[in-house]
């Protein structure tokens, strides 16, 4: 079970954060894996780290948030690869910061298409791929349990990753009888740079919130990205999985 040799994984924003975790769980799974990534700088360490654990990996430099570059990505990675078989929508951010009422509608949209039109634009040539090729592939998104919870002056960041589960809703009823698994991952507070880049007080209320004495790991992504990706999760789509240590049960 769980198995993932021959399999190919596309995962955008994979040089670092939670994308390098899920990378790192893929390889170790035996599948392949494209990395998709702004920063070249950051896609070579990632290469030269999973390349030392034995994988057979390859990052190429495109902006999720253009479509001509995805298309252009997308067709060198099935050049290098040959197929496809899973998609992580990982990449994106964490928006602006500060009252809603405050913020112009140009900043809202740029949240927006960096958040949530991203995944749109990333998921579309390879789910057409996959149908026309009648592979039982999987799509997933990171959304965040901000999501569910709500994250106070950070309203871009929750109203996008909220609309990433009605996004992945919405694809897995279009997509389910191809055989495509669509799934969104919702992690809690993980110590990456962006979820650092919090004040004191919010990491600190993150810690005690959570039901088992914790924040969040990179290694506590890896399994649920080989879950997904394998078949062992084809009886599960369009749902959005809590990894959050049980911060969002914890009661106010």
């Amino acid at each position: 079970m769980f198995d993932l040799s021959g399999h190919v994984s596309i995962v955008t924003g994979g040089n670092g954060g939670l994308g390098l975790a899920y990378c790192r769980g893929l390889v170790k799974a035996g599948a392949k894996v494209a990395i998709w990534g702004r920063n070249e700088q950051k896609n070579a360490a990632a290469v030269e780290e999973l390349r030392s654990m034995g994988g057979d990996v390859e990052a190429y430099a495109c902006d999720v948030t253009d479509e001509a570059a995805i298309a252009e990505t997308f067709a060198k990675t099935l050049e290098r690869f040959g197929k496809v078989d899973s998609c992580f929508a990982n990449a994106g951010g964490g928006g602006f910061r500060g009252l809603s009422s405050q913020v112009g509608r140009q900043t809202w949209l740029d949240t927006i298409d960096l958040n949530l039109m991203s995944v749109v634009q990333t998921w579309g040539p390879v789910s057409d791929y996959m149908v026309a090729n009648k592979i039982p592939g999987r799509l997933i998104v990171t959304s965040s349990i901000a999501a569910k919870v709500g994250s106070g002056g950070a309203a871009g960041y929750s109203t996008t990753k909220a609309a990433v589960i009605g996004l992945t809703q919405a694809i897995a009823m279009e997509l389910g009888q191809a055989g495509i698994r669509v799934n969104a991952i919702m992690p809690g507070f993980i110590e990456t740079e962006m979820s650092l880049d919090t004040s004191q007080q919010f990491q600190d209320a993150a810690r005690r919130r959570s039901a088992i004495g914790r924040i969040g790991e990179f290694e506590d992504m890896e399994g649920i990205a080989v879950f997904l990706a394998s078949r062992e999760s084809d009886f599960m789509t369009g749902q959005g999985i809590v990894l959050d240590g049980g911060a969002s049960i914890f009661p106010l």
